[in-house]
């Protein structure tokens, strides 16, 4: 959630700060403030570039692990390969079962 103080938010704080640190303690405070507010900006940004560095290295992994398909077909024998457009000669038609088995003669 983002939030936006106008100016009468950010001089209403200061009053009630003022009131309640006192004159003396007010910059400690606010020094102290900045401190921690830096502190969240660098961690935040670690973070970030942390788990950015994680998914490049996660999806830069498996490309570089699984072998690509020019290397598989070049282990393969030319003979060997499968046609994948080509149905087998042995394998009967599923897509019509009165051409697979004609129908018993009486």
């Amino acid at each position: 959630m983002l939030l936006w103080l106008g100016p009468t938010d950010m001089a209403a704080i200061f009053v009630v700060a003022l009131l309640l640190f006192g004159p003396e303690q007010l910059p400690k405070v606010a020094r102290q403030v900045g401190e921690v507010m830096r502190h969240m900006q660098n961690t935040t940004q670690s973070f970030m570039l942390e788990m950015d560095r994680a998914a490049r290295e996660h999806d830069v992994a498996p490309a570089a692990i699984a072998p690509s398909a020019d290397a598989l077909s070049a282990e393969m024998p030319s003979g060997d390969v499968p046609s994948v457009d080509a149905p087998s000669v042995d394998a009967p038609s599923t897509a019509d079962p009165s051409v697979a088995h004609p129908p018993p003669e009486m």
